[in-house]
C-alpha cells in the first residue's frame, strides 16, 4: 500500500455554505494556509483532515452527509464539532489562553479549567480521527496552535508514522510560557512531532528553552533527545505566492478606466486633487496584537511633530473583523473608533480627511487597488508570528517603488531589514520613519525594494512547504541512519568473532562512564582490579589499546602510566604513546581562561554542590552534585554565555555528562583518534559515553564498530546499556569459548588439555587449579601460565 500524506489544520481549506437549507456548496479557500499546501495536498495520496466550519446544532444529518461527501470529493475529511466544543476548544482555550499569552499579551490570558478540557477533548477528537486514516509509514503534518496536543496522541498510537508541526503565531520566551498550568501537558503534546517548525529563530530558540528548562530533556542545537528517538526543530520562514500578487499587480495597471473598480476611481481621485500627496497602508485583521491603536497614536504624533505634512499625506486603514464576540476585540473595536474620530476631528481641513478608516473585508481585487496605490505601508504589530501583508505589498510593486514601514516584532522583519525597520512602542521613532519614507528618493526605493523581492520570489509559499516536507522526510533518513543497534547476545558474539578472526586491531575506550562509573567526586573514581586485568589479557592478544578521556594527563598517568597502553588526555591535548613521555599534540594557548574563570567562579557561588576542575589547557564546571534541576538550569545558563564569551576566541564548549567544559576548538578525540591509525589495522573498535566521543565515532574509518554506553542520539553503529556490559564485552575481547576449545591470547586450549590457570569467581576470589578440564560453554575469567 502506498504511503499517504495527512495534512490537519483547525479549518479545511474549504468554504462551506448550505443555501436553502438544503444545498451544500464548497469553494477552495484562498488563504495563505490553504495555498501553501496546495501542492502538498494535490501532490499524490494525501488526505486533510479538519473542521468545516459548521457546528453539529447547525446542520441536519442529512446535510452533514452532503458536507462530508463534497469534502471528500476535495481529499478532505470533516470533523463535526458542537457549539460547546467550540466554544471551549476555539473561543475559550485557544483564543483566550494560548493567543495572547504566546503574544506576550498576559492581561489577556484566561487560565479556565473547564476550556482547558474542551481542549484536550476536541484534540483528541482530531487524534481519534487521524489514527482511523493512518497506516505505519504514513506522514502527518498538523498546523497551529489549535492543535498542540495532537502530536503527541498520534505518536503514542502509531510510533512509526512521521509526525510533523508547524505553529504559524510565536512562540514565547520561557519566562512567560512557564505561566501556563499545563505547561507540560503542551509540550509534551509538541513533542509528538519528529520535526518542529517556526517561522524564526527567535521562537525556535524559546522554544527549546522550554524544553529543556521545564521537561529537563537534553537538548543539542536544534535536536532534542528523548528516550527513544530524536526530535528535530527548525525555522521555516513562510512564504507568499509571490507570482499571484505579482501577475495581480501587472494586471491592474493595464485596466482600463472603465475597468476600474470604485475604490481605485476613488483613490485616482484622491491624487489628482492633491498633486504630491502620498498615502500610507495599513491592512491588518481587528486584533490586539497587531499595535493599531498606536498606529493611530503614532500617526497623530507625525502630524504634530512635522505639520509641513498635513493634507500631503493620508493613512487608509483597512481593519478586517476579527472574533467580534470576544470582550477584548469589542473593546479594542471601540478604542479605535474613538482614536480615528478624534484624530480626524483634530486634524481635517475642508479639502482633506487624515484617516479613512474601513472596518470590512475586502475582495482581492480591492486589495491590489491598496496595494499598488499607496506610496507607504505602515505595519507596526506589537507582536506577530510572520505578517504576509508586508509581503504581499512588496510583491505588488512592479515598478519597484515604494517603501515599507515594519514592526521589528512581526517575523517578517528577520527577512525584510532592507525595509525601514521600527519599535511600535516608539512613537518618536515612527514619526521619523514616515517622513524619511516621504523623502525617499525613487531610486532608494528601488534599491531596497529590488533585494526582497528577489529574497521573496526565491522563497515563496510552495519553496517553503516543500522545503518542510523534504525536512520531515529527512527525519526518517536520520532516524535510520543514526539509530545504533542495540549489542544483544548475538551482536556481541558478532563483534568478538570478528576481533579473534583480525590480526591487526585497535580499541579506543573513554574512561568516565565507559570503563568506570561516574561518581559525584570525579578524584573518588578509580580503576578496579578487574579493569586492568581485562587489560593485560588485551595487551596478550596483540592488541593495541588508546585510553582517550577527557581527564588531565596526571590523573591518567597515575591510573595507567605503568600499563602498555596508548594514554590521551583532554579530549586529545595531550598524548603519551606506549611505553612514552608525555607530549602536547596541537599549538593552544590558555590566555583566555583568566577571563573564563570568573564567570565559572559565579555560577559556583549560585549553585551549591558545583566546582571547578582546571585542567592544563581547559577549565570544567562540575555539577553532579548540585540539586538536578538547579544544576540543570545553571548548565543552560552557563552554557550560553559562555558560547557568547568564546564565540570569536577560536573556544568550544562541550556539554558532557554532568559537566561543561571550555577548550580550545582544534582540540577533539576524533582528531586524537584517527592520528592513532598510523598502521593499518584491520579491526577498529571505539566506545565512549557522552558527545565528545561523537567525534571520535564520526572521524574514525567507515569500517569502525563504534559503541555508545546508554540509549541516546549519537552516530555510533551501535549501543550497550551501561558499564557493566562494557566491561562483559572487553573481557569476551580477552576470551572465547569456540565449540569445545578455548583460546587465550593467542593459544588455543582443547577438551582434556591440561594447563596451570587461575580464574576469578564473581570477581572476589581467585582459584588455583592445577588442572582444569574444560566444558563447553564456561563463563570464567581467566589468567594463565
Amino acid at each position: 500500500m502506498k504511503n499517504k500524506t495527512i495534512i490537519v489544520s483547525n479549518r479545511l481549506p474549504l468554504q462551506i455554505s448550505i443555501e436553502n437549507n438544503q444545498d451544500v456548496t464548497v469553494s477552495p479557500s484562498v488563504g495563505g494556509l490553504a495555498t501553501g499546501m496546495k501542492s502538498v495536498h494535490q501532490e499524490g495520496d494525501s488526505l486533510w483532515i479538519g473542521w468545516s466550519g459548521l457546528t453539529e446544532e447547525e446542520v441536519n444529518p442529512e446535510i452533514q452527509t452532503q458536507i462530508n461527501n463534497a469534502a471528500e470529493k476535495e481529499k478532505c475529511l470533516a470533523i463535526n464539532l458542537t457549539e460547546k466544543e467550540l466554544d471551549d476548544y476555539y473561543y475559550g482555550f485557544s483564543n483566550r489562553t494560548i493567543w495572547p499569552l504566546f503574544h506576550y499579551f498576559m492581561e489577556y490570558t484566561k487560565f479556565d479549567e473547564e476550556q482547558w478540557k474542551g481542549y484536550k477533548q476536541v484534540n483528541e477528537k482530531f487524534a481519534e480521527k487521524i489514527i482511523e486514516n493512518l497506516n505505519d509509514g504514513d506522514t502527518v503534518w498538523v498546523h497551529d496552535y489549535q492543535l498542540l496536543l495532537v502530536p503527541g496522541i498520534i505518536k503514542a498510537s502509531k510510533p512509526n508514522v512521521t509526525v510533523g508541526f508547524f505553529l504559524h503565531i510565536p512562540f514565547p520566551s520561557y519566562e512567560v510560557f512557564r505561566t501556563l498550568p499545563w505547561r507540560e501537558s503542551l509540550l509534551k503534546g509538541m513533542l509528538g512531532a519528529d520535526l518542529l517548525g517556526f517561522h524564526t529563530y527567535d521562537y525556535e530558540r524559546h522554544f527549546l528553552s522550554s524544553v529543556s528548562r521545564i521537561l529537563r530533556h537534553e537538548t543539542q542545537f536544534n535536536e532534542i533527545t528523548l528516550k527513544n528517538r530524536i526530535v528535530k526543530v527548525d525555522s521555516f520562514p513562510m512564504g507568499i505566492d509571490y507570482e499571484k500578487f505579482e501577475q495581480a499587480a501587472l494586471e491592474h495597471f493595464e485596466k482600463t478606466q472603465d475597468q476600474k473598480s470604485e475604490l481605485q476611481v476613488r483613490l485616482d481621485q484622491h491624487l489628482d486633487t492633491q498633486p504630491g500627496s502620498k498615502m500610507i497602508l495599513s491592512i491588518d485583521r481587528l486584533d490586539y496584537t497587531k499595535g493599531i491603536a498606536n498606529r493611530i497614536q503614532a500617526f497623530e504624533h507625525f502630524l504634530e511633530k512635522y505639520p509641513e505634512f498635513k493634507e500631503k499625506v493620508r493613512l487608509i486603514m483597512l481593519a478586517v473583523p476579527s472574533r467580534s464576540n470576544v470582550p477584548q476585540y469589542q473593546k479594542l473595536k471601540r478604542e479605535i473608533d474613538e482614536l480615528v474620530g478624534r484624530i480626524n476631528g483634530k486634524f481635517s481641513t475642508v479639502s482633506w480627511t487624515p484617516i479613512w478608516y474601513f472596518y470590512r473585508s475586502m475582495p482581492f481585487d480591492n486589495l491590489i487597488d491598496l496595494y499598488t496605490s499607496c506610496d507607504i505601508a505602515l505595519l507596526t504589530p506589537r507582536r506577530d508570528g510572520m505578517n504576509l501583508v508586508a509581503k504581499e505589498y512588496i510583491a505588488t510593486r512592479t515598478d519597484l517603488s515604494g517603501v515599507l514601514i515594519l514592526s521589528e516584532m512581526a517575523g517578517a522583519a528577520h527577512e525584510m531589514n532592507e525595509a525601514l525597520i521600527i519599535n511600535p512602542n516608539n512613537y518618536d521613532q515612527i514619526a521619523d520613519a514616515l517622513k524619511q519614507a516621504y523623502e525617499m528618493p525613487l531610486k532608494e526605493q528601488k534599491s531596497r525594494n529590488r533585494i526582497i523581492q528577489r529574497r521573496l520570489k526565491r522563497y515563496g509559499i510552495k519553496k517553503w512547504a516543500d522545503e518542510f516536507m523534504k525536512a520531515l522526510e529527512g527525519t526518517k533518513v536520520n532516524h535510520i541512519s543514526k539509530k545504533a543497534k542495540h549489542v544483544n547476545e548475538q551482536t556481541e558474539q558478532y563483534i568478538v568473532d570478528e576481533f579473534n578472526q583480525a590480526s591487526k586491531k585497535i580499541l579506543f575506550l573513554d574512561f568516565d562512564g565507559t570503563l568506570v562509573d561516574f561518581n559525584d567526586d570525579p578524584e573518588l573514581v578509580a580503576p578496579d582490579p578487574e579493569l586492568y586485568n581485562t587489560i593485560d589479557k588485551l595487551n596478550a592478544k596483540n592488541c593495541e589499546l588508546v585510553i582517550i578521556s577527557g581527564r588531565d594527563k596526571d590523573f591518567l598517568h597515575t591510573h595507567f602510566g605503568d600499563k602498555e597502553v596508548t594514554l590521551i588526555a583532554e579530549h586529545g591535548l595531550w598524548l603519551k604513546e606506549k611505553n612514552g613521555e608525555w607530549g602536547i599534540t596541537e599549538n593552544v594557548n590558555k590566555n583566555w581562561m583568566s577571563s573564563i574563570r570568573p564567570v565559572l567562579e559565579s555560577f559556583v557561588d549560585r549553585t551549591p554542590g558545583t566546582f571547578i576542575e582546571e585542567k592544563n589547557y581547559s577549565l570544567a564546571w562540575h555539577y553532579r552534585k548540585s540539586d538536578p534541576q538547579l544544576g540543570g538550569q545553571r548548565a543552560n545558563e552557563l552554557s550560553s554565555v559562555v558560547k557568547d564569551l568564546t564565540s570569536n576566541h577560536d573556544l568550544s564548549v562541550l556539554n558532557g555528562n554532568k559537566v561543561i567544559e571550555i577548550k580550545n576548538s582544534g582540540v577533539n578525540k576524533g582528531r586524537a583518534a584517527t592520528k592513532q591509525l598510523k598502521e593499518k589495522y584491520d579491526f577498529i573498535f571505539a566506545i565512549g559515553d557522552d558527545w565528545t566521543d561523537e567525534y571520535m565515532f564520526r572521524e574514525l574509518p567507515d569500517e569502525t564498530f563504534t559503541v555508545k554506553v546508554g540509549l541516546q542520539k549519537t552516530d555510533a553503529d551501535y549501543f550497550v546499556d551501561d558499564t557493566e556490559q562494557v566491561k562483559h564485552l572487553l573481557e569476551k575481547f580477552g576470551m572465547r569459548v569456540s565449540g569445545d576449545c578455548l583460546i587465550i591470547g593467542n593459544q588455543q586450549f582443547c577438551s582434556n588439555d591440561k594447563f596451570e590457570l587461575t580464574f576469578h569467581v564473581n570477581g572476589e576470589q581467585d582459584y588455583s587449579y592445577e588442572e582444569y578440564f574444560l566444558e563447553k560453554g564456561d563463563d570464567i575469567l581467566i589468567s594463565y601460565n
